[in-house]
Formats: structure tokens, sequence, C-alpha cells
């Protein structure tokens, strides 16, 4: 045998890779996930919290549901809404939608 057929057994074959490379590729896939994902899930998570801790008396909310209303009792876990025709509605707070802005409609009656 020659140098040069030594030199080519010597080295690693096109399908080998390092040992660790299969460890990077599931950190990076891991990172990306918290990232792109739960991270920001997390973020609007604690902003819902917040919206919901912050209502008050008099202020106007959507629920999921669609109904438009005006806060007139907070509870613990509830809150009572006044909606058309001096209707009340008692709701869990979680029924609250914090992305749900009243439309110019609501707010012009």
């Amino acid at each position: 045998m020659n140098v040069l057929n030594v030199l080519l057994m010597a080295q690693p074959q096109g399908g080998e890779q390092s040992p660790y490379s299969g460890l990077i590729m599931m950190v990076l896939l891991i990172g990306v996930f918290y990232f792109f994902f739960i991270r920001p899930q997390q973020k609007k998570a604690k902003e819902t919290k917040q919206f919901r801790e912050g209502l008050k008396k008099g202020d106007k909310i959507v629920t999921i549901g669609g109904i438009h209303g005006k806060v007139l009792e907070i509870a613990d876990a509830t809150i009572t809404i006044e909606v058309e025709g001096q209707a009340r509605l008692k709701l869990n707070k979680d029924a609250v939608n914090p992305a749900g802005e009243p439309t110019q409609m609501a707010q012009q009656k």
C-alpha cells in the first residue's frame, strides 16, 4: 500500500458524523421552539392576566362571545356587566377578551 491509500483509509467516511451533532441539533431545536412559540405565549398570558386584574368600574369591554358591555361590579373571579337595554350579566373574568376593543358602533350608543 502506498501512503495515499493509508491516508484515505484514516479519514472518516462521508456518512460518519460527530457524536455531538445530534445533541447540538436537539438543543437548537428546543431553543427555536422556546423563543418562537413558548416565550411569546407566556408573554401574552401575562398581559392577559394584567388586563383582567386591571379592570375597574365603568370600563367598556367585549367578552370572548362578542358581547359588548360596561363593567358594573368586580368580584374575585367574576364581574357584572351591563349590556344594551339595562340587562345585567354576571361573567367569569376569563370571559373578558383583552384583544376585543369596543368598536365605534358600540362606543356611539
